[in-house]
């Protein structure tokens, strides 16, 4: 009795010992911040940041005025304005939003060397062996969030939790300029009360699917085997079971591997098959080959050229590659593509994939 008391202990130290501390910092409407700080004009009215409406342009971001009126990302401009007239467009100015990025980054470095950037406004850091504020992660997300809006002039949330899945669900919970902390011993309580819509990867779909089978939060998905879950979802049970006790073991990867780039035009007025289309064509090569640039040391796998139509139909045609990209062979994808469509097109989109990178191809091999 004595020796499995012990283990039990044991157990529970290393389970303390290994615990990680990870904050997820997400800023708040990233792109209408920057454009609100550079401009105090438009603070408090509602603005979005996107094209035009006439030319069939999409919301990138807006801020919270703005989505008051159930206008959100990747809406058309169109409904976005039917939606709330006064609403202000802003063209995008991604030089701008890089800068801004790259001063943010600067501020996380300050504190951990292990950062996962997701995209330009939001990014993984692992504290757990910094050294800065007696290594409380709380509040160095705090000196964080400080130092974001004394130097960068936007505000910037924070989740600080044990794993990257609760760490991301806790930034979005006090949104915005909030700071939300779940430590290891509030897991358990709070992962129980969590909607299942808080998973990452349960959409609108997922989520019907399982409320018809009575799973609405993470508590009624723990009634529930890991083999039921597999069996029902796949391998998406997996994760689910995990993520319903709140287990999370993904680390931190300071450096990512990209594995595909594209660039894509939207058009005011569809395009057939002729020298406007070869046209644009063109060009989108040419800004492909100036991104590809800073990625030069990643061989390619493949290329691809995208098209969609006036009745939103897309049909990507590809080409495996290795080494570099070959760009002549983009404008015979296209031939291909314009054969499948058989309609004028509002979109076409040029890109490549990556090759995965030498060890997983080895360890694949296993």
């Amino acid at each position: 009795m004595y020796s499995i008391l012990l283990k039990r202990v044991f157990c529970a130290m290393v389970s303390v010992l290994n615990t990680r501390k990870i904050i997820h910092c997400d800023c708040d409407c990233f792109y209408a911040s920057v454009e609100m700080r550079d401009d105090p004009r438009l603070r408090g009215r509602p603005i979005a940041i996107g094209g035009k409406a006439s030319r069939r342009g999409v919301i990138a971001t807006c801020n919270y005025e703005a989505r008051a009126y159930g206008v959100h990302s990747a809406m058309p401009t169109a409904t976005a304005l039917q939606r709330c007239p006064q609403l202000i467009l802003v063209a995008p100015n991604m030089d701008k939003y890089r800068h801004v990025a790259a001063q943010i980054r600067e501020i996380f470095s300050r504190y951990s060397e292990l950062i996962e950037p997701l995209s330009l406004d939001e990014a993984y850091l692992d504290v757990s062996d910094s050294p800065h504020f007696q290594g409380s992660a709380s509040r160095i997300a705090e000196a964080i969030r400080q130092a974001v809006a004394r130097e960068v002039g936007i505000t910037i949330s924070a989740g600080v939790a044990p794993n990257k899945f609760l760490a991301k669900i806790a930034s979005d919970w006090q949104k915005p300029d909030g700071l939300t902390v779940i430590r290891p011993d509030q897991v358990d309580d709070f992962v129980r009360a969590l909607p299942v819509t808080k998973i990452h990867g349960v959409g609108k779909v997922m989520a019907t699917k399982l409320a018809a089978l009575g799973i609405e939060n993470c508590e009624h998905l723990q009634g529930w085997s890991e083999l039921a879950l597999v069996e029902r979802f796949g391998r998406f049970g997996r994760q689910l079971y995990g993520y319903a006790r709140g287990e999370d073991s993904r680390p931190v990867k300071a450096e990512r591997q990209r594995k595909s780039l594209s660039v894509e035009r939207t058009f005011a007025e569809d395009l057939s098959p002729g020298e406007a289309a070869d046209a644009a064509l063109a060009q989108l090569i040419d800004e492909l080959q100036r991104r590809l640039r800073p990625h030069a040391e990643q061989a390619i796998a493949g290329a691809f050229v995208k098209l969609k139509s006036r009745e939103f139909k897309v049909t990507t045609i590809e080409l495996r590659q290795e080494g570099k990209l070959d760009p002549a062979c983009l404008p015979l994808l296209m031939i291909q593509a314009w054969a499948r469509l058989h309609s004028p097109v509002r979109l076409i989109g040029v890109g490549v994939r990556f090759a995965a990178p030498v060890e997983q191809q080895q360890l694949s091999l296993f």
